[in-house]
């Protein structure tokens, strides 16, 4: 057996490009704003440069790019590639070169069957592969961010990622590295991402070529500010989102509704926004009021007016063969389609198919349907759920869409569901745009869309793991970010384990982007999802008042603790649409000098002035609180001063929750 030996390079310069070809592959370097190198190859001996999915363009960089018979280099700003002879490349701190990140390929021999290929095609049919991509593994770092994923992970070393949506679950193929670099997979098809002890790998069930980039920077807000440049910033929020939002599974009526907003009136309890769920409509893709439900849809709208509160009403994808928009969609091509067999992909009171939301043509029309029947009403804000879509069964490949194969593109299904509706809205000259959805991939907070994590438990385990995910997702481009307060599923007002739990996720929710009550509550009525013909049921109270007379007084106190907060959150709100930085933060993102918060998974700083500390245990009454060093804090309830670097231990009794000022800043919460 003769040993490996490593080709020269016989790579070339194109303007700021670096190429190379090799063995059947074509690889191209080259740099995607500051401190940041975009990395494509593909086996089909073509890049499609246009192929850029849900990017922004960025401005020219300065690169420096040299040629030795050894390698090829490439340098931008702080990160340099290099890239060997046999198309190895490795990425490296210009500063210090200290190595980033490299592939990893066991190989190291010849006229034997390989072991394995940091890049490895497997040709699928033309020009679309099966692709893995490997890098090698340092057993000391860490990964954060991948979306929002109801896994339990805070740090995603050691775990695997499933790349898809689902409900309760947010793919963002993104991670920031405790050694100081952001990774974005610029690919939306189905796959897998693995962070394990002996390699990191990206893989990839169907695309046409693998696109990455990779950046860094002296921060981790400054690597941010790059990574947000490339996928784009959130709109400004309006500040009559940073208030209440009421909802349950669904108001019945149009007087349930009414008369749940005059109570909050009446109670003096401040409410933004009150929601109208699904089963409003006469039939699944009609987007319009059932006429005996909801007789009067302008003078709702118009007393709610009235009452300072908006109203958000549920989008589903779902289109019923009998509803009247079918056959002319139909016709038209505008749903997504089976590539074998029948055309439905979900069965929720009878069999349904989803408009297709990567197709322009699609955006348009439905969005014309819901601006006829809701938005000439005066309604402003949708709820555009089932957002993944949702499937029976989850055949990605069966799946044909406008863009392509599901498989190939069904991660950007949510970003055209979103877009479809600031499309519209922008389009009648409103401006200040907060939608709700339930997924999102790169680029989808541009829509002015407020991500939610799902149809999730009514347990305090859910609430400690959406904790985690709300870190995550927070690192991914997406500051509007919520949860169904509570929990979605089987809270029952009258269970004292369940008033608990409701208390604590609202002290939580109100340190969060938006505060939103929402849930499926007990009692639960019969139901049958399957029958065409089925009632669909409304679920339990969830009001502020619902849970007892102990809940409700700390309920409201909290509520007005958030109306405190609002100028505070309105200012984090304008610096994320200006520079991308996240409201909700880990503790290291401002300090990640202080390793030891690189391992704290159950606090974070809320803007620069906050640190939070929700409790996440049943019964617990006290809990222990890091506070990093680099700053000094005081304790928000009494005023106790304390050094950074240590760990203390205080009091959460039922009525509060852990929070610190950053130095002596007083925004007088307590």
């Amino acid at each position: 057996m003769a040993y490996y030996v490593v080709p020269d390079f016989d790579g070339k310069r194109e303007g700021n490009r670096l190429t190379l070809m090799l063995n059947g592959e074509l690889v191209y370097l080259e740099p995607y704003g500051r401190n940041a190198i975009r990395f494509r190859s593909s086996k089909s001996l073509r890049i499609d440069t246009s192929l850029n999915w849900n990017l922004l363009p960025v401005e020219d960089t300065d690169v420096e790019i040299s040629i030795s018979r050894e390698k090829g280099v490439l340098v931008n700003g702080d990160i340099t590639a290099e890239i060997s002879g046999d198309g190895t490349v490795e990425y490296f701190r210009t500063s210090t070169h200290e190595l980033l990140l490299g592939e990893s390929w066991i190989d190291g021999r010849v006229h034997t069957a390989p072991l394995r290929r940091a890049r490895e095609f497997r040709v699928l049919s033309g020009d679309s592969f099966k692709v893995d991509l490997y890098f090698r593994a340092d057993r000391d770092e860490h990964f954060y961010g991948m979306g929002q994923d109801a896994n339990d992970c805070f740090d995603l070393k050691g775990s695997t990622v499933d790349l898809f949506q689902k409900n309760g679950k947010c793919t963002i193929p993104y991670v920031y590295s405790s050694k100081g670099y952001g990774f974005m997979w610029n690919n939306p098809s189905v796959g897998r991402a693995e962070f394990v002890n002996n390699h990191t790998l990206w893989h990839s069930e169907c695309c046409r070529q693998i696109d990455y980039i990779i950046m860094t920077g002296s921060s981790l807000p400054e690597i941010n500010r790059t990574f947000t440049a490339i996928t784009g910033r959130a709109p400004k929020f309006p500040e009559w989102a940073a208030g209440l939002w009421q909802s349950k599974l669904r108001y019945e009526t149009q007087e349930e509704l009414l008369s749940v907003a005059r109570e909050y009136k009446r109670r003096g309890l401040p409410l933004s926004v009150i929601v109208i769920d699904y089963f409003h409509w006469t039939m699944q893709g009609e987007w319009k009021f059932d006429p005996e439900k909801w007789p009067d849809p302008k003078a709702m709208v118009e007393e709610l007016d009235s009452m300072g509160i908006k109203l958000m009403v549920s989008i589903w994808p779902t289109v019923d063969p009998r509803s009247e928009n079918y056959d002319y969609m139909s016709r038209h091509n505008l749903f997504i389609r089976g590539e074998r067999g029948v055309d439905v992909n979900f069965m929720f009171f009878g069999p349904q198919t989803s408009f297709d939301a990567t197709y322009p043509e699609a955006q348009q029309f439905v969005w014309s349907r819901a601006r006829k029947n809701y938005y000439d009403y005066g309604i402003r804000m949708f709820w555009l759920d089932e957002a993944e879509p949702e499937m029976r069964p989850y055949d990605y490949d069966n799946v044909r869409m406008y863009l392509g194969n599901a498989a190939e593109v069904g991660n950007l299904y949510c970003v055209g569901y979103a877009k479809g509706f600031y499309d519209g809205l922008r389009a009648e000259g409103e401006t200040e745009i907060c939608n709700l959805v339930r997924c999102a991939w790169f680029g989808t907070q541009r829509y002015g869309a407020v991500l939610w994590s799902g149809d999730i438990a009514s347990t305090f385990d859910s609430l400690r793991k959406q904790l985690k995910a709300g870190l995550n997702v927070s690192l991914c481009g997406i500051p509007w970010w919520t949860t169904d307060t509570g929990g979605f599923l089987n809270g029952d007002p009258d269970d004292p384990v369940f008033r608990e739990l409701i208390v604590r996720w609202f002290q939580f929710s109100v340190f969060c982007p938006v505060l939103r009550l929402h849930g499926f509550r007990l009692p639960e009525p019969v139901r049958h999802p399957l029958d065409p013909d089925g009632y669909c049921g409304s679920g339990g109270p969830n009001e502020l008042w619902s849970f007892g007379d102990e809940a409700y007084g700390i309920l409201s106190d909290f509520l007005s603790r958030r109306q405190k907060l609002i100028p505070y959150i309105m200012k984090q709100m304008d610096k994320a649409s200006e520079d991308g930085t996240p409201l909700l933060r880990p503790l290291f993102y401002d300090f990640e000098g202080d390793r030891r918060t690189f391992l704290v998974e159950d606090q974070y700083m809320f803007g620069p002035g906050l640190l939070v500390a929700p409790v996440v245990e049943y019964g617990a009454r006290e809990r222990k609180v890091y506070l990093p060093a680099g700053a000094s804090w005081t304790d928000a309830r009494d005023g106790r001063k304390y050094g950074g670097g240590e760990e203390i231990t205080v009091p959460a009794g039922l009525d509060t929750i852990p929070v610190f000022y950053r130095g002596d800043a007083d925004l007088g919460l307590f």
